[in-house]
């Protein structure tokens, strides 16, 4: 399907740009315009990263590869859709016309899987995975659980019109037409071969690759290294972003720690290209080796000082205030929130070593959140001083704080219009202001929520 095409090399756009000393996110300017100047991140392009190594970035929200081999090429992740994959297989067929003989799935969220078939021809492909191939949501289906199907959408701003969305962080906007499959894999793309243990090397094609086992992400995450190309393929646990130690559609526990010792592995490896599972990729060996370096010493940071807090007896909320990357971290531009958050990261180290319970015995047994509520409006002098200090609030731009105060109100009364019509407000200030694409997606859908009027009995 795939023999090298005279000619196009002109087509292909080498990326060399961007590394290591870029100029960080963190700059003046509004978030709107950060998360905009992101986007340049995910532009539809082939890149040649190696010899025989091209990716495509942009064309779908996940980045898709292929490597030439002697009579064949291997494809590294397939990208969201059908639509999608097949757009990229034809522009991979304008450099190569060499069947694919194997396809590898660096994980099992469907926007890396979801479109393999544009790339299985009559013979059926190699399809490799890691064992554990879907590992993330086999809990959540045998629980039967649905609800993170609805938070997905809303982190990923599906029901929100086009002009609410600049992007999801580290990938181009996308409308996809099934909502909620995030982890399918399709029964004729299933993996055919796995990844057993630590490390494999397979060689298909005249191409030789080692498969290592690297769980963060998800524990079912692969990484690729190409030795003859000196290129590593890092699927989602790298990108151009701080990383989403925790996703706020829900998930079981991401192990924070491992995520770092995968990182580690990443850099023990003298690549000259890091292909990421979004966003450019990073070229040049030494841009390469102080990315992977700064990227593990950040996630390292955030599990080693929220263990020496919670040490000290900290409450998660405490914490995400006493732990704060560095300078030298939080300065660079591939460790901006766009995606993932710090704060979340703490977060779930605590859950994650220690469950729910901050310590706080006062926390063991709250007050429902509506007696609670009834109580601070109590305090408040009754329910209409609470919605003026809430309104007070929001039109002073402390829209947390409102946003908060809307919440007693709706939890005393659910169907109060005015403080559902108050916090839509202060969520969609909240947002304006937030580089964080997924937060920033999840406010604007739940104020889009809070204004829909109920349907008629």
């Amino acid at each position: 399907m795939f023999g090298q095409s005279p000619g196009r090399i002109a087509f292909l756009i080498i990326v060399t740009l961007m590394g290591a000393g870029s100029v960080v996110a963190q700059e003046s300017g509004n978030a709107t315009q950060q998360l905009t100047r992101q986007s340049e991140q995910f532009s539809e392009k082939i890149i040649q990263v190696a010899d025989n190594v091209y990716t495509a970035v942009g064309f779908s929200v996940s980045n898709v590869s292929m490597i030439v081999g002697d009579d064949g090429v291997v494809i590294i992740d397939t990208g969201l859709t059908l639509d999608d994959a097949s757009r990229i297989a034809a522009e991979f067929r304008k450099l190569s016309d060499k069947p694919v003989k194997a396809i590898v799935f660096t994980h099992s969220h469907g926007d890396h899987t979801g479109g393999a078939a544009a790339f299985c021809g009559d013979t059926r492909p190699q399809i490799w995975a890691h064992e554990n191939f879907g590992s993330e949501a086999a809990p959540l289906l045998a629980a039967g659980l649905t609800f993170q199907t609805a938070r997905g959408a809303r982190q990923a701003g599906f029901k929100l019109p086009p002009e609410q969305r600049i992007n999801n962080g580290v990938a181009p906007v996308r409308y996809p037409k099934c909502i909620g499959r995030a982890f399918v894999t399709d029964n004729a793309t299933k993996p055919t071969n796995f990844l057993e243990g630590e490390r494999q090397t397979i060689n298909v094609a005249g191409v030789e690759l080692e498969l290592v086992s690297s769980p963060g992400d998800t524990n079912d995450q692969i990484f690729v290294w190409y030795p003859a190309g000196k290129v590593l393929f890092a699927g989602d646990n790298f990108y151009r972003s701080f990383p989403n130690l925790y996703v706020i559609r829900g998930t079981p526990n991401r192990s924070v720690r491992s995520w770092a010792e995968s990182l580690g592995k990443l850099a023990d490896n003298d690549a000259v290209a890091l292909v990421g599972g979004h966003t450019n990729p990073i070229v040049g060996a030494s841009k390469v080796k102080q990315v992977l370096n700064d990227y593990r010493d950040a996630v390292q940071f955030i599990h080693d000082k929220t263990v020496e807090g919670m040490n000290k007896g900290m409450t998660p909320d405490e914490l995400v205030e006493y732990v704060q990357l560095p300078e030298n971290l939080a300065s660079k531009d591939y460790l901006q929130p766009f995606y993932g958050h710090p704060n979340w990261g703490v977060r779930s180290v605590f859950n994650g070593y220690l469950g729910w319970f901050d310590g706080n015995p006062t926390n063991l047994f709250r007050l429902s959140p509506k007696s609670e509520a009834e109580r601070v409006a109590k305090l408040a002098g009754g329910t209409d001083k609470l919605l003026a200090a809430a309104k007070e609030s929001l039109a002073a731009d402390d829209n947390q704080w409102a946003a908060q105060l809307a919440d007693y109100l709706l939890a005393i009364n659910k169907g109060n219009a005015v403080a559902k019509q108050l916090k839509a407000d202060a969520l969609t200030k909240l947002a304006h202001n937030m580089v964080n694409a997924t937060a920033r997606n999840y406010d604007l859908t739940v104020a889009r929520e809070l204004r829909e009027k109920p349907e008629p009995k």
